[in-house]
């Protein structure tokens, strides 16, 4: 009997000690068979200190290189290698601690089937990108509206910093309208868990690297989102953020040294301006800020020149793919990042992950400005391998322009055309991500005077012109708003809420303006689906006569002229004027409106007008 109740209590402790919750291991897991087989494990105690950095691992083909310990004892840092054919399992790590010996879990799995086939799969200029924000977009299960033990509890749609509810279950719930309106991948920004007292509701104050926010429904429906996506034959996209992190981020609360972040002895903003970065007569401290000034009073810093941060990050990233299937990277507020880091981190995901598309936020003004951040052809010092990034110059200084500024030499729509004519700076501008608005630009439709034709119009360029276009969840069907301030652009999606009396998903309580606008989104994105020339064709641009742009996309195998009246009075067209394109078809047929030209002879397009021609012979 006693020998009994020995055993148990024997084998009871060596169940808490392999199971013990007071030891966090980061990455939380790897896989087998991967490229980045040399990992760094962050090993944190939340209630202990480490008396050494001394760690025993016993498990065939996993080897310890080398351990690290921190002037925090809470923290050690082991590099290890898992050899090509070490079989998944659990590996059991011995620390040694000051309540004595530990033995926990830290698993391998076998990896994803299909890299590059059936995930990191990449979004090109053949993909319609839907971006989301979860909590504003619909809310399928108000169980996890609040969830206990989190600091920020706001829940009221009518306050535009609280919280509304949306989630994951939402997004799953209207993935057969997202993909009829002609999408083919989807970003959300920022699912990871962001445990801040207030403003959490657009994602970018990371509070833990490796798991998916309770209240969007956690890891579990982040990977059945990403499941389903597949099956649709659709894309996810990961917003990744690695300049900075929430200041309630255990590595800021309870840092393993003080050179995680950035310290300045009092608190000093980044100045924003990356031309520091660059400018052949700027100086070292206005570069230094702009580099390491702080982003936002609750953002801290993150130090990528602090080797264990930077991998920390770099293995985030890598996670983030494989665990949950991602097929491109969108990467936050990438001109604030150290850029050999970044290029570093480019390299590490794009070399286990061959397919993969990653895109920089470069939010700057001047072409040549966003294009010293991408892979470029300017002589500079620094040669940036960021493959492709958000182009806000054809936003800036292209289409917001075109549409409301009266024709001139350097204005109007003019101003589109010197815009794209630039892209001999960039090595991957059929890469480049377009749109019209986003999470922090104002709603199109009321940069345009709220004006539907011009909306429509913007539609149009988006889903034909060079690039990958990107749609920002409700323009379709007009939602408005200026930024003034940023909560303004952040509006529920229409019909995402049980008590809505307009639902976009439905139709019910919408405008006739609203219905074409969306029906006009549906329609060219279905076509682009199927039009090779819209996807991967050439373009081809004409200078812009007054206030009349025409340009084409075409292949081998079509043709679609595109003709882009932006001024207000009706335009002539002679399509022989554009004969190096026009030679040899006879017809065309509008795509939009299915409108039939018999002829290319010669037609009237009425004021603030597109047409968008499927030519044929």
């Amino acid at each position: 009997m006693k020998k009994t109740i020995l055993i148990s209590i024997l084998l009871f402790g060596f169940s808490l000690t392999i199971q013990a919750k007071n030891t966090e291991i980061y990455p939380t897991n790897w896989w087998t068979g991967m490229k980045t087989n040399s990992v760094q494990l962050l090993i944190r105690s939340t209630d202990d200190s480490f008396t050494t950095d001394n760690v025993k691992i016993n498990y065939p083909g996993v080897s310890i290189i080398k351990t690290y310990s921190f002037s925090n004892k809470k923290y050690i840092a082991v590099d290890i290698v898992i050899a090509p054919e070490t079989v998944a399992g659990d590996v059991i790590i011995e620390l040694n601690q000051k309540s004595g010996k530990q033995k926990i879990k830290w698993p391998i799995y076998n990896r994803r089937v299909g890299n590059g086939t059936q995930y990191a799969q990449g979004v090109t200029s053949s993909d319609f990108i839907y971006l989301a924000m979860p909590d504003r977009f619909s809310n399928g299960d108000p169980s996890n509206d609040r969830v206990k033990g989190m600091r920020d509890q706001s829940l009221n749609r009518n306050e535009m910093y609280d919280r509304h509810g949306g989630d994951l279950q939402g997004v799953i719930n209207n993935l057969d309208y997202i993909q009829g309106l002609g999408l083919t991948t989807l970003w959300l920004t920022p699912v990871m868990e962001n445990d801040m007292a207030k403003r959490t509701e657009h994602g970018y104050a990371i509070t833990n690297h490796y798991k998916i926010d309770a209240r969007y429904g956690g890891d579990a429906l982040y990977e059945k989102l990403s499941d389903q996506l597949h099956a649709r034959g659709m894309k996810l996209i990961f917003d990744a953020v690695y300049n900075h992190m929430g200041s309630y981020n255990f590595l800021e609360l309870d840092p393993p040294a003080n050179d995680w972040v950035h310290r300045w002895p009092a608190y000093t903003q980044t100045n924003y301006r990356e031309i520091t970065l660059f400018d052949p007569y700027g100086s070292k401290s206005d570069k230094k800020r702009m580099s390491d000034g702080w982003f936002d009073t609750i953002m801290p810093d993150i130090n990528q020149d602090n080797l264990f941060m930077a991998n920390f990050i770099i293995q985030n990233c890598i996670w983030h793919i494989e665990k949950f299937g991602i097929d491109g990277v969108r990467l936050d507020t990438y001109t604030y990042n150290d850029l050999d880091f970044a290029n570093r981190c480019n390299k590490a995901i794009m070399d286990e992950f061959p397919k993969m598309t990653i895109y920089g936020e470069v939010m700057v003004h001047g072409v040549a400005n966003q294009a010293y951040f991408e892979q470029n052809n300017i002589d500079a010092t620094f040669k940036s391998n960021l493959p492709s990034v958000v182009d806000f110059q054809s936003l800036y200084y292209g289409i917001i322009p075109a549409l409301t500024e009266p024709f001139g030499w350097t204005t109007g729509v003019n101003r589109l055309y010197y815009t794209l004519s630039s892209d001999f700076l960039s090595k991957n501008s059929m890469q480049k991500v377009l749109l019209l608005d986003n999470h922090d630009e104002p709603r199109f439709f009321s940069v345009v005077g709220e004006n539907v034709e011009k909306q429509k119009i913007g539609f149009q360029w988006l889903l034909t012109c060079r690039g990958v276009p990107q749609l920002y969840y409700g323009s379709e069907v007009l939602v408005k708003g200026f930024k003034a301030p940023d909560g303004l652009v952040r509006a529920d999606f229409p019909g995402g809420w049980k008590e809505d009396t307009k639902n976009a998903f439905t139709g019910k309580g919408m405008t006739d303006d609203e219905k074409s606008t969306q029906e006009l989104v549906r329609k060219l994105a279905n076509f682009r689906k199927n039009a090779s020339a819209l996807k991967t064709g050439k373009m081809m641009q004409y200078i812009p006569v007054d206030g009349l742009y025409v340009y084409f996309r075409y292949d081998e195998n079509q043709t679609i002229m595109c003709v882009m009246n932006a001024s207000n009075s009706e335009k002539e067209i002679d399509f022989q004027k554009y004969d190096e394109r026009t030679t040899g078809f006879k017809s065309a047929k509008n795509v939009v409106t299915d409108e039939v030209l018999p002829s290319l002879d010669k037609r009237i397009i009425p004021a603030m007008k597109m047409w968008v021609l499927e030519l044929n012979k």
